[in-house]
């Protein structure tokens, strides 16, 4: 049930496929995420809609990517780790993007904040 967002620079739309393949794998294989379960957003974005510091944390930044997952609340903080992991390793090897260059943002809800059509609240 997690919905990602990937904001991605202009003109990387076989990276960003990539790239959003590589995320719902590390979903699957890190939050026992069913196969099936991917809803997605891939949004190329022209010069200056990517705002990103050049180095913080120690790390440097050239081209960012940024990944948001809304997703149900209830994985630890080693699943979490592994997601972040397994969508950096992922990424570089399957999008060619820059392990450094992937920013991911998790966001956890309840699951009644969740329906998935007819007007539903399927989780509540």
């Amino acid at each position: 049930m997690p919905f990602v967002r990937i904001s991605i620079p202009a003109g990387s739309a076989a990276a960003g496929a990539a790239l959003a393949d590589a995320v719902h794998q590390a979903l699957v294989d890190t939050f026992s995420v069913p196969p099936d379960d991917r809803f997605q957003v891939v949004e190329e974005l022209g010069p200056g809609a990517l705002v990103c510091t050049p180095s913080y944390l120690g790390v440097r930044h050239e081209r960012p990517a940024f990944v948001q997952i809304v997703c149900s609340v209830g994985r630890d903080l080693a699943q979490k780790r592994a997601l972040f992991a397994r969508i950096a390793a992922l990424g570089a090897e399957r999008a060619g993007w820059r392990r450094e260059d992937l920013i991911v943002h998790l966001v956890e809800v309840q699951k009644e904040n969740w329906s998935f059509g007819n007007g539903l609240a399927q989780y509540a």
